[in-house]
């Protein structure tokens, strides 16, 4: 079995932002050699998140604004505001989710039609995120 793991490096200027990551993951599963197998895509972080949906303009805006109504940002009712007023970012990540496994087919990661790989930042800016892929098999 093959096991190829790289760091993307990646500075976000919003509090909250989409991110692309796409044709990163795609490179790295390339450069790895893997035909059939998985890749993992995993954010180390407790307020950013990794999501697939489409890349369009207005269904980015969407998603951020969703994002904001549902974890209310500076909200007096998140005690975790009295340390570093970002308990809505660890909510987010909490709910959505720091990882995504997608397969290797013949060399190609496999997703759908409409779907693109993000990093969410929701505790931004940051200088520099990590995003941690690992691609397995054969």
């Amino acid at each position: 079995m093959k096991i190829l793991t790289r760091e993307l490096k990646i500075s976000t200027s919003s509090r909250f932002q989409l991110i692309d990551i796409t044709e990163s993951v795609e490179k790295i599963v390339e450069e790895s050699g893997v035909r059939n197998g998985l890749v993992l895509v995993f954010a180390p972080h407790a307020t950013a998140s990794i999501v697939l949906n489409e890349h369009e303009s207005g269904l980015m805006e969407d998603m951020i604004q969703k994002l904001v109504e549902f974890t209310e940002p500076g909200s007096s009712k998140w005690r975790h505001n009295a340390i570093d007023d970002n308990a809505h970012a660890h909510l987010g990540s909490a709910f959505f989710g720091q990882e995504r496994v997608l397969p290797v087919v013949d060399g190609r990661v496999v997703r759908g039609t409409w779907q693109n790989i993000f990093l969410v930042e929701m505790d931004g800016p940051r200088r520099s995120r990590s995003v941690i892929v690992t691609v397995m098999g054969e």
